[in-house]
């Protein structure tokens, strides 16, 4: 099993969703902290680098093992998000959840269609953090970016569309 916080696109109901998560096996509504910014026709998410915890790797199989073997080591820290060592304020984003009974087959189209590729140039990175479920927390994979390059629309709602 691989959980999928999505953000933009990927959400039920909007263009790439039937193409690229109708193999989910369940969904619920979640929130991570970050900051979304306006791209073009897509949001563009950035997370604190306090709340990553793994990278993301070409082996779904391996990603999904990392998900499983850190969300049993750190549910304690999990409880509460952890505090920003710079004194930046952070947003809540909003998005879903997706579980995917097998990422082998689920998350290889969606790295292809995020630009996802370890170990080369690419917009996005696919990174493990800690999402809010219902007033829990578990871990969830997310793309994110690290430097937004030309300036962008901060999305203060932390929903997109806004």
């Amino acid at each position: 099993m691989l959980t999928l916080f999505v953000y933009g696109t990927l959400k039920r109901g909007y263009r790439n969703h039937q193409a690229f998560c109708r193999g989910f096996v369940e969904f619920r509504e979640a929130t991570v902290r970050g900051r979304l910014y306006e791209g073009p026709g897509y949001p563009i998410l950035k997370v604190p680098e306090a709340d990553i915890l793994a990278q993301g790797t070409t082996d779904p199989l391996a990603d999904a093992a990392t998900q499983a073997r850190l969300s049993n080591g750190v549910q304690a820290r999990l409880q509460q998000p952890p505090e920003g060592t710079t004194g930046e304020t952070w947003d809540t984003v909003y998005g879903e959840l997706f579980t995917f009974e097998d990422p082998q087959t689920c998350l290889p189209p969606i790295d292809h269609l995020e630009g996802f590729r370890p170990g080369s140039r690419c917009l996005y990175q696919r990174v493990l953090v800690p999402a809010s479920v219902e007033g829990a927390r578990q871990l969830a994979w997310v793309y994110v970016v690290e430097k937004l390059g030309i300036s962008r629309r901060r999305i203060t709602s932390g929903r997109w569309p806004e």
